[in-house]
């Protein structure tokens, strides 16, 4: 992935977070979140971005990250270049994808 591109999905996923951030309605959920990647439990976001980026290019429209059923998960939208609005969920601990509509 060069750089430009890399720095253009990055700011979109730091815009992102901080407005997803933002709207929670739980400070508790954030700290379960960065446990979970401290202690190895998940893959940066960075990391989980260029596994799937060159299977799913396009612009990242928005993220989420949530725990369920003892599974943390990644919500991805993905917007790619001919239009396609492609979601994603994503199994946080090994980027192995779960489901793609």
């Amino acid at each position: 992935m060069n750089t430009r591109r890399f720095l253009q999905i990055a700011l979109t996923v730091m815009m992102t977070l901080t407005n997803s951030y933002a709207l929670a309605s739980s400070d508790m959920d954030h700290d379960r979140a960065r446990s979970a990647l401290e202690s190895g439990q998940i893959l940066p976001l960075r990391v989980i971005l260029e596994k799937i980026e060159p299977q799913f290019p396009g612009q990242v429209l928005e993220v989420e990250l949530e725990k369920k059923h003892q599974n943390w998960i990644y919500e991805l939208k993905i917007l790619q270049p001919a239009g396609k609005l492609i979601k994603l969920k994503i199994d946080a601990s090994n980027a192995v994808i779960l489901k793609q509509k």
